[in-house]
């Protein structure tokens, strides 16, 4: 699922969006490499799948990351899932010149009802009229460039994809997806403008896309934050757990020594 999240930012993207960012997506042994020459971010610049579908190779490594230099990216995530193959798999990352970093914590929830948020600000899905709104926001939450905020208007004609938005009258506060696939569902795309901080709006955008999902038959409700580390304790981890939530395991994040 997150594979597919992180495709579908590329597939859906017009030719203007693919040009001014430097849009590039590619397969690698099995892995989904996706390449943002003009941002740094390694939400964009991240390769996801190594080992899962077959067995990893030193070969296939080393060409993840020759691709990433090719596009004179010099940072990325190379993820890596616990039950990756083979077990030798940290001695290629290693021998590969790359090292952990902060890992991402994976969630799961099953089709409870969802809990009762807290906020008076108003959850809606969204469509073109304020995707750009949505973008902005998103990137600015995540560090990335302005121009990153264009990425996420190629999901919102996807198939199974869901744009939602909390608003205070008609100015935008929060910005969640969720992408639908059988009876699974990933939430992903969280993120709040800073005047709104502490208003709830993330426990509302929770709560409204359990309920879409439930009654869209889903039946895995799927999601993921960073790892809490010092001086940054990842408060989505908590709205997280309210949600219903629990931590499934921790994917490895490898980078660049």
């Amino acid at each position: 699922m997150e594979a597919a999240g992180l495709e579908a930012v590329h597939v859906g993207a017009s030719d203007e969006v693919r040009g001014r960012l430097g849009l590039h997506l590619d397969r690698i042994d099995g892995t989904v490499v996706s390449i943002v020459t003009n941002d740094p971010s390694p939400l964009l610049n991240r390769a996801v799948g190594l080992g899962v579908n077959r067995p990893a190779t030193q070969d296939g490594i080393e060409r993840i990351c020759a691709a990433y230099r090719e596009h004179d990216v010099e940072g990325f995530y190379l993820g890596v899932h616990p039950e990756a193959r083979p077990h030798s798999i940290q001695q290629l990352l290693e021998k590969a010149g790359l090292t952990p970093d902060r890992g991402w914590i994976k969630f799961e929830r099953g089709p409870d009802p969802a809990p009762t948020a807290e906020s008076n600000l108003e959850v809606r899905e969204i469509g073109e009229e304020y995707v750009d709104d949505f973008g902005a926001i998103a990137a600015a939450a995540y560090g990335m460039t302005p121009a990153a905020a264009l990425v996420v208007r190629g999901l919102v004609d996807r198939p199974g994809f869901h744009l939602y938005m909390t608003f205070e009258g008609d100015t935008p506060a929060g910005t969640g997806a969720m992408a639908i696939d059988g009876d699974r569902a990933w939430f992903e795309w969280a993120a709040t403008d800073p005047e709104f901080r502490q208003r709830g709006s993330q426990r509302a955008l929770l709560a409204r896309r359990i309920e879409d999902a439930v009654a869209a038959g889903c039946t895995r409700l799927m999601t993921c934050t960073g790892e809490p580390v010092p001086r940054d304790p990842q408060h989505s981890y908590h709205n997280i757990e309210w949600a219903g939530f629990e931590p499934t395991f921790v994917r490895e994040n490898w980078i660049p020594s």
